[in-house]
């Protein structure tokens, strides 16, 4: 992937996990409001129809809300999901844009609350919530 294929702002993505590993190159962008993934969609990311698989996307809302709570606690924290709902509201295929906007809504010593919108090129085609227990930081 070149860097024109890249929207500006993005750089590759700041962690790994085994089950993004096949998703890569993943990107994402630090903003006041939280953590934005994004990704170029390719057959990887597909179901059986060519369009953006939903598991995909609920994967990645859960990471960019997770990492949203995060920053908004200045990284000194780490998450686990304790509810994740989201609402489809549209498709995207192979080549779009993605990008995953999560927000951090509130934090708490124990609890935090965030959403996020998924777009392709622009276009709403998921919003999602989520609610995260503070776990201790491991090492």
């Amino acid at each position: 992937m070149t860097a024109p294929d890249i929207p500006a702002g993005f750089e590759p993505h700041f962690r790994k996990a085994p089950l993004t590993d096949p998703w890569e190159p993943l990107y994402s962008k630090k903003t006041d409001k939280g953590v934005t993934v994004g990704l170029r969609l390719a057959t990887p990311h597909t179901n059986a129809r060519g369009l953006i698989h939903g598991g995909l996307i609920a994967a990645l809302s859960d990471a960019a809300m997770g990492y949203s709570c995060a920053q908004a606690t200045g990284w000194t924290t780490s998450f686990v999901t304790i509810s994740l709902s989201i609402d489809y509201v549209g498709a995207a295929g192979i080549g779009q844009w993605l990008a995953v906007e999560g927000e951090a809504i509130k934090t708490g010593n124990t609890i935090c609350f965030a959403q996020c919108l998924v777009r392709a090129d622009d276009a709403v085609i998921a919003r999602a919530s989520g609610t995260f227990r503070v776990v201790p930081k491991k090492g």
